[in-house]
């Protein structure tokens, strides 16, 4: 696959980049993943990844540029330091329409990942939803932790798999509807905030305008739920 990738930033240590949805991170098989695609795309730069995206999911990425930025980067995730919010779509009504999802990961099969009550490799996650269409539910997320397949295995786990997340058992679509819209954190004494949201999706066409009216374009900015 050979998308086109949007730089949104380019600063001395990092880049801030889109990764489209449906692309790997990783090289699969005979398409370029993302990083192999900004290799290509920018041959004279070096990027050093500091955190992924699942393939299904689009949005922002952090990609340091030099080894001191990244293990800068490396310290200020294993700190939560770094916030990321997250947008998802959903066509089933979640048991609780906000609060806090909690629970240990643990492997399922073929690859897949289920909660548990245990406290093995804990995964925490805050969320708001609304609805906004019949039969069509919106997320906002906010990660705490940063666990594979979390935010996906976490609305499965209130009922309300993400649309096109075939894989935790939602209906095909034309995308996998999660997307990474806004990151913040603070370089060195410097608040650094950026914000992109969807540019494909058809169930995504409206977000701008919905986002604005629900007061979710500034998430920072909400008391988020605590359980």
């Amino acid at each position: 696959m050979r998308s086109k990738i949007t730089v949104l930033a380019k600063e001395t240590d990092y880049w801030v980049a889109i990764k489209p949805n449906g692309m790997s991170f990783h090289a699969e098989s005979d398409d370029l993943g993302f990083i192999q695609s900004m290799k290509e795309s920018y041959p004279e730069s070096t990027f050093y990844p500091v955190h992924r995206l699942d393939k299904i999911t689009s949005g922002l990425i952090l990609l340091a540029t030099n080894k001191t930025a990244a293990q800068t980067f490396s310290t200020l995730f294993e700190e939560h330091q770094i916030e990321k919010y997250y947008l998802a779509l959903s066509r089933k009504k979640p048991k609780k329409k906000q609060g806090t999802i909690k629970g240990g990961m643990q492997t399922s099969r073929r690859g897949s990942w289920m909660l548990t009550q245990a406290k093995d490799n804990w995964a925490q996650t805050q969320f708001f939803s609304t609805s906004i269409d019949t039969g069509l539910r919106l997320f906002l997320l906010k990660p705490k932790t940063g666990k594979t397949h979390q935010l996906r295995v976490a609305l499965k786990s209130i009922g309300s798999p993400i649309l096109g997340d075939k894989r935790y058992g939602a209906e095909e679509s034309d995308r996998g509807y999660l997307h990474a819209f806004h990151l913040s954190f603070d370089w060195y004494g410097i608040t650094k905030t950026y914000q992109y949201l969807p540019d494909n999706g058809e169930k995504f066409q409206t977000l701008a305008s919905v986002l604005e009216e629900l007061n979710w374009l500034n998430p920072r900015q909400l008391k988020w739920p605590q359980d």
